[in-house]
């Protein structure tokens, strides 16, 4: 009888271990980014990205994924890339600060724009 005891109270402390603790609540969450991608970038080619905005200055791959980062005086631009064929190509862009309405502000991305090259 003792020994049954035992045994149903480890059943029960094994199995209170075993529960699951809560989901995070979606009020901890960051808010999703505004939906939309300028169009003038959405789809661009990692070499077309480079004549329009110059080398960024930070770059990082994720798995098949990267992230181009450029840097103004005033804002932040933030380009990923994913595999398109034989290349990458822009899917998604964020630049901060933007508004609550759109993720990439055009005013920042006009102000990041590499110079035209020069005509000979």
């Amino acid at each position: 009888m003792m020994r049954a005891a035992v045994v149903a109270i480890a059943c029960v402390l094994v199995a209170a271990c075993a529960t699951k603790p809560p989901p995070a609540s979606m009020a901890s969450l960051p808010p999703a980014p505004p939906p939309g991608e300028p169009q003038d970038v959405a789809g661009m080619a990692a070499a077309q990205l480079r004549i329009a905005f110059g080398a960024p200055a930070f770059m990082r791959k994720d798995g098949v994924a990267e992230m181009w980062r450029y840097d103004g005086a005033s804002c932040k631009a933030f380009f990923f890339l994913y595999p398109s064929g034989n290349d990458m190509a822009v899917r998604h862009v964020e630049t901060i600060p933007h508004s609550a309405k759109e993720a990439a502000d055009p005013i920042c991305l006009n102000a990041l724009r590499a110079s035209p090259p020069p005509v000979s």
